[in-house]
């Protein structure tokens, strides 16, 4: 008995929450919709909010309360998770509103709200540039801010991502053993992140590509493509003396400098 009446107590109370919100909804009272839609915020609940700021963006265009909508709209957004259109009226405020108090805070979250929408390491990765991009951009032109070490956190977090993927694009062709494209994936790897984690196993499926390369070649092609893979394998070793990739690596040097060996001693015989 007890719980049917408390369920109708807040039946009661829920239906005369949604009268009153439908009140506010109607409401041509702009000054009293605006304190309602803060009010709404302040509680957490940002479809009501969001819902009254949306409408309130146009009724408030031109005015100098203009921006504070702006952002309290996006903001609401992101407290609804589209994530989107938060980062689409945080760009808004910051070209409309440049002296804007909010205009700080928004530069900032124009690359939180792209950090926030970057995809796992697998897919495409634009979002993730944009995010970086908009993050330096935010430290470049606050460079003193209380958020600058933040922004920097999340650049490196993203980086690390556009790190992984660039090895997993590598390793594919390297699991596929399709070692000439390898080669390329693996060096331009190793190239735009040196200071990859992934680095010497990078290097690694670069040499044993290179040597692998060699080994499938036609004879024309093999004397080149081995020495290659000695000049590989010479960096890695000077890199990685103690590497536990080092007793195979030593193999790829001593097959390849016996071929090489054997090639010099034909060419001289002819």
């Amino acid at each position: 008995m007890r719980f049917l009446w408390v369920s109708l107590v807040l039946a009661t109370l829920l239906l005369t929450s949604c009268g009153d919100y439908n009140k506010i909804v109607k409401s041509t009272d702009y000054e009293f919709k605006y304190k309602k839609a803060v009010e709404y915020y302040d509680d957490g609940e940002y479809v009501r909010a969001g819902t009254l700021f949306r409408e309130l963006v146009n009724i408030y265009r031109g005015t100098s309360r203009a921006d504070k909508i702006y952002y309290y709209y996006a903001k609401c957004m992101i407290g609804q998770k589209d994530y989107l259109m938060a980062g689409h009226y945080f760009k808004s405020l910051v070209k409309e509103f440049p002296m804007s108090e909010y205009s700080e805070e928004s530069q900032f979250m124009i690359g939180y709200c792209s950090y926030l929408m970057s995809p796992k390491a697998r897919l495409d990765q634009q979002v993730t540039l944009e995010a970086i991009d908009a993050l330096q951009l935010y430290i470049n032109l606050y460079p003193y801010s209380d958020r600058v070490a933040e922004a920097n956190r999340l650049i490196d977090e993203l980086t690390d991502k556009l790190t992984y993927k660039s090895y997993l694009n590598a390793k594919l062709y390297y699991d596929f053993e399709i070692y000439k494209a390898a080669v390329v994936a693996l060096n331009n790897s190793l190239e735009k992140f040196p200071d990859s984690k992934y680095r010497e196993e990078l290097k690694y499926m670069l040499l044993k590509s290179k040597y692998l390369l060699a080994y499938k070649s036609v004879v024309d092609k093999q004397e080149e493509r081995y020495s290659n893979a000695l000049d590989e394998y010479f960096s890695f070793i000077d890199e990685y003396p103690e590497s536990k990739y080092r007793k195979e690596v030593d193999k790829f040097y001593e097959k390849a400098s016996e071929v090489l060996n054997y090639k010099e001693q034909e060419t001289n015989i002819n």
